[in-house]
């Protein structure tokens, strides 16, 4: 029993980062309709601004901490004006490829810059546990999974009691109307792909005590953190997240109990078996189609 509330943990704990990872590319698809495909590698880049922050320049944890959410903010916006906003209006495919190319350039800058490595950031929650009985659990995990919890209700908050959250809202619904409507769509879309952003940071930060940061780990990451999405219902915010939970305890789940290499696997044969089910995801809306 001890081991499988460990492995409950421990799933759920990975899987609030592939949640966030996952809720940018909800957050961004539902502001453009764009799947963007660099979402993984705007974590691994955080992940690195905040080693950067904290680990070299020696910053306290969390101020370097709200400086890498601060830079990959910035680079969001900066990014949706140079590679997305040009193409916009251009099928689908094209924008899928652009933002594809995104990740690799990425990638590549980030070996040039830092290394191939394997890098870790010291946090106050790497060395504790919390011990109840013959139960041991690992802060880092338990922050990953408080500060998830947090960042969700904030959003929430964000989302629905102010109103920059209602205007993207409202441009997701029909960016077309919102336009009409007096709304800056083209300025809550810059804003949306620096909150994906600022997430996915987030994200690689809460993982860097679990697991080291790569130039590579965004590309793993965020191949599992899109069936998250689409597991949730890939216009669902709360099924993003929930999404995510579902397939890191899965994961950590088959990793414990079943046969080697059936950790990777059981993801995708749970993702399989619920879109056979339930196509549009568990949180998703069906839409029937007249003929």
């Amino acid at each position: 029993m001890l081991d499988f509330v460990q492995q409950l943990v421990s799933g759920i704990a990975l899987g609030c980062v592939y949640g966030l990872i996952a809720l940018g590319f909800v957050l961004v698809y539902k502001a453009t309709e764009v799947v963007n495909f660099a979402q993984g590698d705007l974590m691994m880049l955080g992940g690195f601004f905040a080693f950067t922050f904290i680990g070299i320049l020696g910053l306290n944890y969390w101020i370097g901490f709200a400086g890498a959410v601060a830079a990959m903010a910035l680079f969001g916006m900066l990014a949706e004006r140079v590679v997305v906003r040009p193409i916009l209006g251009y099928p689908q495919f094209s924008i899928i490829m652009a933002t594809i190319g995104l990740g690799y350039f990425l990638r590549s800058v980030a070996g040039i810059i830092w290394g191939t490595d394997d890098l870790k950031i010291e946090t106050p929650f790497s060395q504790g546990v919390l011990r109840i009985g013959s139960l041991v659990l690992a802060y880092d995990k338990l922050s990953v999974i408080a500060a998830t919890i947090i960042l969700c209700a904030l959003l929430y908050l964000f989302f629905n009691r102010t109103t920059l959250g209602t205007a993207m809202r409202a441009s997701s619904e029909n960016m077309l109307a919102a336009y009409y409507m007096g709304i800056p769509v083209k300025r809550v879309v810059s804003i949306v792909w620096a909150i994906s952003a600022a997430v996915a940071t987030c994200a690689g930060v809460l993982l860097a005590p679990i697991t080291f940061i790569h130039s590579n780990v965004g590309l793993v990451l965020g191949l599992k953190a899109f069936p998250a999405a689409v597991l949730g219902g890939f216009g669902s915010i709360p099924g993003a997240v929930v999404g995510g939970v579902l397939i890191g305890v899965i994961e950590s789940m088959a990793g414990f109990y079943l046969p080697q290499g059936w950790k990777d696997v059981a993801p995708y044969v749970v993702l399989l078996a619920v879109l056979l089910l339930k196509p549009e995801g568990l949180f998703g809306h069906h839409v029937r189609k007249k003929v």
